[in-house]
């Protein structure tokens, strides 16, 4: 009769991870599932959801995530006692917990697996690093002030909220207002300061707090200024990303992988902006933790050996065709993507397929993921190509990874500075003959003629392709003088035959010199680990009628806490089991609680729950126990020296809950086992 049950129980569970010779007919489906993200409709847009969720505005089902995470201490606001600081928060034990796990699946992930070169610079800065890079200049948001009280806030926010506002909650919108908010959204980031000016005032967008009137937008730079060392002499910041710190070690960091490309360097650090208006809790903060990656590449040769493992992925993707057109993103498939030039190269690509493979694994639904190709006033006149992984939440979709090819701007321009050649090397077998294009500006022309501007045209000489600087000489030869745009400018500029050398000359060279160029993804981890959290969250119906218990349905490999041990009432003999469960959990290397409280033990569950741990050990027998899955609520039998095992395996990965269920006899629950309450 057992055999009969479990064959029955286990009919329609399908197991992504399953051994392929079990049938997957013997499959024990859970008696309650954890709803879809699908069915979670609520969790990004006012509209009814599932799985006991009830019917949830967006704004509701935030509040309820947000009042979950901040009293189980995931994180609450910095320096609450005194008041708290506007884009600043702690993250408490499970958030640590949550993001020591999301961290070391990233080095997994990519260092490991990539066989990067992990290295680890200070935050504080020297200004000439970061003048070489551009950010002292160019590293702003537009900023608009309140005529009268002096607040400030960013433009770009104050047009996005308006639009979404309007689309949400005005019925009376015509068919043309309808179409010129959704186009105003889909090219913000496209729209110059005059540009966002004329909406404001066109809109008559105000000061949300005071209604007053707002200025012009203007640029405002986001980094904490300091100084280094107490004279006051030595400028510097807070650094804004953590990739500089890996361009200014290129060098050393080429002779360590045996001056051999491509190879990739990576870190994790903490990066510190001052954000205009900090808001949306951990989306948008002033102190965060950055993962970012510089894969240093041969720039005539993108191609990627491992391409073919990820080519095959397929995913909501957003080229910049279809954004301008105001059309929606569509699944593609990568090699597609790739092959018909939508994706700029194979190594892009690459990165692109293991960003997305990164974030599903970690419990990020793959139905709220695209990836966003950048505008063309988005991208630097270096960028050969950037997309944005964007995840969708209750804010919207929310840009949390950066897959950028820098090209080879950021090594130039601080060879550039320093004065210190970061350049690798091909050397040759035979020596060849070959035509080499030389771009030679004249600095004194150029400064004489455009003075403070003359660094950004030269810049922009310098970046030509062969192609344009060849059509260049044609003109200038012709003509004597040409219209250049200079994208950093934002201008076309006139460039005359005097300010520029533009020559093919031949030459036999025993090797090739040249700067590599950087495929850059970014990832914004506080960014990743919120919308985690509401990917991951639900409610189910409790013992009474209104009450609703908070789920955190997290991944084991991501989840605070691994399992929890309760003896089930308070006798001696279950606590001595208890405990030495739990020392065979810590020597297994297992994250776990002992909860030896009096409560129920549908409190204990409950609370345990709320926290998203995956698995709980109830002790109600000196020789077994019972393990009880988070969602589906099945327990199965299991002996005490096994049990520890057990838990590593499904944790670990190695099996999933249902291959467990099929290797163990369940565990049939009483009424009161199953009582839950709000914890």
């Amino acid at each position: 009769m057992l055999l009969l049950r479990r064959v029955f129980f286990l009919l329609s569970s399908p197991s992504p991870r399953a051994p392929l010779a079990e049938p997957l007919l013997l499959r024990r489906p859970p008696k309650t599932l954890a709803p879809t993200a699908r069915q979670l409709v609520a969790m990004a847009a006012p509209a009814p959801s599932a799985g006991g969720a009830g019917t949830m505005s967006r704004d509701a089902f935030r509040a309820a995530v947000t009042n979950t995470l901040e009293r189980r201490l995931f994180f609450v606001p910095s320096f609450k006692i005194y008041g708290g600081v506007a884009g600043l928060y702690d993250y408490g034990p499970p958030g640590c917990a949550v993001k020591a796990n999301v961290l070391a699946f990233w080095r997994q992930h990519f260092v490991l697996e990539e066989g990067m070169l992990e290295v680890d610079c200070p935050c504080v800065t020297p200004e000439v690093v970061l003048k070489a890079s551009g950010h002292v200049d160019k590293f702003t948001d537009l900023m608009v002030k309140d005529e009268k009280t002096g607040n400030c806030y960013r433009a770009d926010h104050l047009l996005k909220d308006f639009c979404k506002d309007k689309l949400e909650k005005d019925h009376t919108l015509s068919q043309k207002m309808l179409e010129e908010y959704n186009r105003v959204l889909a090219i913000l980031d496209d729209l110059s300061a005059e540009q966002l000016g004329a909406k404001i005032k066109e809109y008559g967008i105000v000061a949300p707090d005071t209604k007053n009137p707002l200025s012009d937008p203007y640029p405002f730079n986001l980094m904490f200024q300091t100084s280094i060392g107490p004279s006051g002499l030595s400028p510097g910041y807070m650094r804004p990303e953590t990739a500089q710190g890996i361009f200014v070690n290129f060098k050393d960091l080429y002779y360590y992988n045996g001056n051999k490309l491509p190879f990739a360097a990576a870190q994790i650090g903490q990066a510190f902006r001052n954000e205009i208006s900090p808001r949306q809790g951990l989306l948008r903060v002033r102190e965060f933790t950055l993962a970012e990656i510089e894969h240093f590449v041969d720039p005539e040769d993108k191609s990627h050996p491992k391409f073919g493992d990820v080519s095959d992925l397929e995913f909501l993707m957003f080229p910049r065709e279809d954004q301008m057109a105001g059309r929606s993103a569509t699944r593609l498939k990568l090699r597609n993507a790739v092959s018909e030039g939508t994706v700029n190269n194979e190594t892009l690509g690459y990165f692109i397929g293991r960003v997305y493979l990164f974030l599903t694994q970690l419990g990020i639904d793959k139905d709220r993921l695209r990836f966003r190709q950048h505008l063309p006033n988005e991208m630097a006149h270096y960028a050969a190509d950037c997309w944005d992984a964007e995840i969708e939440c209750s804010y919207g979709w929310i840009e949390c990874v950066g897959i950028a090819d820098r090209s080879a701007f950021d090594l130039r321009a601080h060879s550039d500075k320093s004065g210190e050649k970061l350049e690798a090397h091909e050397k040759f077998s035979e020596p060849r003959e070959v035509e080499k294009l030389v771009i030679t500006p004249s600095k004194k022309e150029l400064g004489l003629a455009f003075k403070g501007n003359q660094k950004m045209v030269l810049e922009s000489l310098e970046a030509m392709t062969e192609t344009e600087a060849l059509d260049m000489k044609a003109v200038l030869e012709s003509k004597g003088e040409v219209e250049f745009k200079v994208c950093t400018l934002g201008k076309d500029v006139t460039i005359k035959k005097n300010m520029v050398s533009i020559n093919i000359e031949k030459k036999k060279e025993h090797q090739r010199k040249f700067t590599p160029s950087v495929i850059e993804p970014s990832f914004g981890i506080g960014r990743i680990i919120y919308c985690l959290f509401e990917h991951c969250f639900y409610q189910r119906p409790g013992k009474t009628e209104d009450e609703q218990l908070n789920i955190f349905r997290f991944p084991p490999l991501v989840a605070p806490i691994k399992c929890t041990v309760f003896p089930l009432v308070k006798l001696e003999k279950f606590e001595v089991v208890a405990k030495k469960i739990s020392k065979a959990l810590t020597a297994a290397g297992i994250s776990h609680i002992i909860d030896m409280t009096g409560n129920t033990i549908g409190k204990r569950y409950a609370r345990t729950d709320e926290i998203g741990v995956p698995l709980a050990i109830t002790v109600d027998n000196t020789t077994s126990v019972t393990v009880r899955d988070r969602d589906s609520k099945d327990q199965i039998r299991v002996e005490v020296d096994e049990v520890a095992s057990v838990v590593k395996e499904v944790t670990d990965g190695q099996s999933t809950w249902a291959d467990i269920m099929w290797r163990y006899p369940a565990h049939t629950t009483s009424a009161a086992d199953e009582e839950e309450a709000e914890p």
